[in-house]
């Protein structure tokens, strides 16, 4: 079990934090309850949302749930249209794949979406790859930084590459511990993300790139690539999205290494020579087609948005974030067919509304404004948080920090509080100091090998610049034996993450999302009555966006 984090040197832009006194923020963040966590998920996920899918009737009722919530709450309309609603104009594409794969003259045999997934992200209704050559390109990496490319000079202009995922594993020369210095050891950087990969495929002109699935190495199994990608995908409308490469998908471990052994390759050894930084392409025998039909639409969706009005500073924002949106519902299952979503992210927008309920009880508003943004399409790649972000109602450079929230502890009470990416920013400290007046410690994320920072809507506001603050559950549990919290986070990823079964369960105890929502809260409340602003700590790959920011 990795250890907590002691109280820490503040830098000078929290040592002001650590010492704002709160007792007005611990009265009004007695508002928080674990009957009205649950109440907000049990609503939110309930069957009647049907899965809350972005484009769906199950949108529509999310969305006018989250309005008139924040509606009752008396909180102001957070447009400055005088609307609760954000507009965000989104394209779908529903793919209907078809994969021919042919290695060493030999056919591997691929059933969709049990085997391979193959999306095509573009607005017309049929993409053909023919007879592409297949080229394995090891993690498909190139950071400078490190001195790293898989491509090598390889020309993939036309082909299909095959990736592995996650980063590469970099071993210390003689040793078999992780090489630290490189991609942060066990912690993945995005050049491990799938999004990077299909950027980079992009980048060199692929004709399809097909990541290989392993459980560990993604973080989630195959189930939740099959769920999340064989219904419509969506994305923000951008002319840029016709320069993405034309065949986007993932392949199972399985027949990955089906695939590999019919042209002579075997797959535990191409993945060692990957994680070396002298490895090069290899060109296989083997070559894949792809038909992919496309179902395309535009919508419209929504972020719903609402604003408590600060004092003197009303005019800098703290912004806590939550996605309302899940995975719809899938009529070709067998038996329950509604993906309820109760812990993701039912539970996040719980937590938002009784954090922005503890801010109306306060007797005098902090002197930043406060933004509840409730955003869409976190489930189809952080797109209501990206197009937020890329189109603000209120500039991120008076922005003073985002604070988000996807899943609760449904465990019970924590002595730790993990956060996501620690020690990126003093918003870290800010959490600290009040923990400490709560006797918790902060944690650091202890799967740091899923890349979890880049997997949520913090994320976006990060990538512009904002400092941004996401957090998960502790895993000591007060009364609880060492390894009970893994064994939980555990539970969860393989038996409901991304799967229909992620509902209210009746042995739910709340008592520790109740404590960890009031933190945020009085985080939030010291941010926005702090005169310094966050910064993000040196080093950090978000910093010279924001300070560029500053400077203008």
């Amino acid at each position: 079990m990795l250890g907590t984090l002691s109280l820490g040197a503040c830098t000078k832009s929290t040592s002001t934090a650590a010492t704002t006194s709160t007792p007005g923020a611990d009265s009004a963040a007695q508002a928080i309850t674990a009957n009205g966590l649950l109440q907000h998920i049990k609503d939110l996920s309930s069957d009647s949302m049907e899965g809350r899918g972005p484009g769906t009737p199950g949108e529509q009722k999310a969305v006018a749930y989250m309005q008139s919530q924040f509606k009752a709450l008396g909180l102001a309309p957070g447009n400055p249209d005088g609307t609760y609603l954000q507009n965000v104009d989104l394209i779908g594409y529903w793919s209907h794949p078809k994969a021919t794969i042919t290695a060493g003259g030999k056919n591997v045999a691929l059933t969709y979406p049990h085997d391979y997934i193959a999306n095509s992200r573009h607005n017309r209704p049929e993409t053909k790859v023919d007879n592409s050559d297949i080229v394995f390109v090891g993690y498909g990496v190139v950071a400078p930084e490190y001195h790293w490319d898989d491509y090598k000079g390889v020309d993939v202009k036309g082909k299909t590459i095959l990736m592995l995922v996650n980063d590469p594993p970099v071993r210390v020369a003689n040793d078999t511990a992780l090489d630290t210095t490189m991609f942060k050891g066990r912690a993945m950087t995005y050049y491990g993300r799938w999004t990077y990969k299909y950027e980079i495929a992009t980048a060199k002109g692929a004709a399809a790139a097909i990541i290989i699935h392993e459980t560990g190495p993604a973080g989630y199994p195959w189930a939740v690539v099959e769920g999340s990608n064989s219904n419509e995908q969506f994305d923000v409308i951008s002319p840029d999205a016709e320069k993405r490469v034309p065949v986007e998908g993932w392949i199972a471990l399985d027949k990955a290494k089906e695939l590999l052994a019919d042209a002579g390759q075997n797959f535990d050894s191409l993945k060692a020579a990957a994680a070396r930084p002298d490895f090069k392409p290899v060109a296989l025998n083997a070559k894949a087609s792809f038909d992919v039909k496309i179902d395309v639409r535009k919508i419209q969706s929504h972020n719903v948005v609402a604003k408590l009005a600060g004092s003197d500073k009303k005019d800098e924002y703290v912004i806590y974030t939550a996605h309302w949106d899940h995975l719809g519902k899938d009529t070709t299952l067998n038996g329950d067919q509604i993906y309820n979503g109760a812990i993701d992210n039912a539970s996040g927008s719980s937590a938002l509304l009784e954090i922005a309920k503890a801010y109306t009880k306060l007797s005098a508003p902090p002197r930043r404004s406060i933004l509840f943004l409730s955003v869409t399409a976190e489930e189809k790649g952080l797109l209501g948080a990206k197009y937020y972000a890329t189109h603000p109602l209120y500039p991120l450079k008076q922005t003073a920090a985002n604070i988000n929230m996807d899943g609760i502890n449904q465990w019970g009470r924590t002595s730790d509080y993990t956060v996501i990416g620690l020690g990126n920013s003093t918003l870290d400290d800010v959490l600290t100091n009040v923990l400490a007046t709560e006797h918790r410690t902060v944690r650091p994320d202890p799967e740091p090998e899923k890349g979890f920072y880049y997997r949520s809507d913090h994320f976006e506001f990060a990538k512009q610049g904002v400092p941004a603050l996401d957090i998960d559950a502790g895993i000591d549990f007060i009364g609880k034996p060492n390894g009970y919290g893994m064994q939980k986070r555990n539970e969860y990823t393989d038996n409901d993450y991304h799967k229909p079964s992620d509902e209210v369960k009746p042995d739910w105890d709340l008592s520790g999302a109740v404590e960890d929502a009031q933190t945020l809260f009085k985080v939030g409340y010291i941010v926005a009555s702090t005169p310094a602003l966050p910064e993000w700590k040196a080093g950090t790959e978000f910093k010279a966006k924001r300070d560029s920011m500053m400077t203008k």
